[in-house]
């Protein structure tokens, strides 16, 4: 049996985008998200995470341990009924088997067959219901460093999209929604002790890192622009439940533009301050970037 991790984590990442949505809010026309007050940029950890599971789909193909529950355009109910076939069990309407042994081992199933079960967790409890778990894995909302200004840039397509139009117009106008530069800050953490609920491996915990280093390189779109990882910086405790508050290590890592008088368009108009003297010496630091 593969052991669950025995450390507690933490990370901060930063990352990129260039001429590009990184998040479009859908009930703002696909604007990149921001927040109101400060007009600072967000991005959900839902937006992340689909990178992830994305990028092990692809390293791992499907291989045994590692399908992804939450895919795109995926039925739930019937990645629910892999459980109750694999174990022989007939499910009962929106119902946990009365038995708890036969409940538990449905759950430890679907957190053993998928990667983003076991990091993530998930709410199973639909109409076919093999419970639910919370995962070990958990990011916060991205927040660019700087207040971002999204810039509407109109498009056009040299064709028309019927007969009809062709008698009236020779192209199509559009709109596209781009943040010329803007450097995001992502902070998450990992749980020892929810892994061992879920079986979250160490093997598990290299391939989350070898994701957020590698995900925008297998995301790329025209709407999105060009999004990089620049920095990952990893914090290991030295017992499963931790050395010291997870806002104190965050606290040690300070991003600040260079010059105040213009506006960033690069990575190296930023500078990166880690105050590594104030992390106790229980803590490993790990820069995977």
């Amino acid at each position: 049996m593969i052991e669950p991790i025995k450390n507690r984590y933490e990370f901060v990442l930063l990352y990129d985008v260039e001429n590009g949505n990184p998040n479009g809010d859908p009930d703002a026309g696909n604007l990149p998200r921001i927040d109101p007050e400060t007009s600072h940029g967000i991005v959900t950890d839902v937006c992340i995470k689909r990178k992830i599971r994305n990028y092990v789909d692809i390293v791992k193909g499907g291989a045994e341990g590692y399908d992804i529950y939450v895919r795109e355009g995926a039925i739930l109910n019937l990645q629910h009924r892999k459980a109750y076939d694999a174990l022989n069990i007939q499910p009962a309407d929106k119902k946990l088997p009365a038995d708890a042994e036969e409940a538990a081992k449905l759950t430890a199933f679907m957190c053993r067959h998928f990667y983003d079960i076991r990091a993530f967790g998930a709410v199973m409890t639909t109409e076919i219901n093999c419970g639910q778990v919370r995962g070990p894995v958990q990011l916060g909302f991205s927040r660019s460093i700087d207040p971002i200004i999204p810039q509407e840039i109109t498009i056009t397509r040299m064709a028309v999209t019927s007969e009809r139009d062709a008698d009236r117009k020779d192209r199509e106008m559009g709109r596209k929604h781009i943040i010329p530069y803007a450097l995001y800050r992502l902070e998450g953490y990992v749980s020892a002790c929810l892994a061992e609920k879920t079986g979250f491996s160490q093997a598990d915990l290299d391939l989350l890192w070898e994701a957020l280093v590698n995900m925008f390189e297998h995301d790329r779109s025209a709407s999105r622009g060009k999004m990089s990882s620049r920095r990952l910086i990893v914090f290991e405790h030295s017992s499963k439940l931790g050395n010291a508050p997870a806002h104190k290590l965050f606290e040690a890592i300070v991003v600040k533009r260079k010059d105040m008088s213009r506006p960033a368009r690069a990575y190296n108009d930023y500078e990166v301050i880690f105050d590594k003297a104030s992390i106790p010496s229980s803590i490993k630091v790990i820069e995977k970037i």
